[in-house]
């Protein structure tokens, strides 16, 4: 049998700030610049959720796409959509939330809940149309 990979895509809105509290203001600006706003700010998430496995021979699915979006909106999305990342998400608390440690707290949510014989192989995150993130659980 061979090894396919699918993706689901999900989007996300949310703010976030980046600010080392151990650094001087001057320091922070320097280093996060616009992303360090006391005020917060905001982006236009998009995820990539890609799983890899062996299709089931009675249904030629690696995985049913529609559990796979259930299982991101009820373990990531919906603690996400339209929130501080700084304030409002539990398992992000005591965290810098940049997109490489939202990427890996994404991971970390997500892999208990696959079905058997499924595994995460990437997550994708977009903050902008130039910045985004691969994680392979590595």
């Amino acid at each position: 049998m061979p090894l396919l990979y699918i993706t689901r895509k999900e989007h996300f809105n949310a703010a976030h700030q980046l600010w080392n509290p151990l650094w001087s203001d001057e320091k922070n600006l320097a280093i996060f610049g616009k992303c360090a706003n006391p005020h917060f700010h905001g982006h236009n998430f998009d995820l990539y959720v890609c799983v890899k496995g062996q299709p089931h021979p009675e249904t030629g699915l690696v995985m049913d796409l529609k559990q796979l979006k259930l299982i991101i909106r009820k373990q990531v999305i919906d603690d996400l959509d339209h929130q501080n990342l700084n304030l409002d998400v539990a398992w992000l608390k005591g965290t810098m939330p940049s997109i490489e440690t939202i990427a890996v707290g994404i991971w970390n949510r997500l892999t208990p809940h696959l079905p058997e014989g499924v595994q995460l192989h990437k997550i994708t995150l977009w903050e902008t149309p130039n910045n985004f993130v691969e994680y392979f659980g590595e």
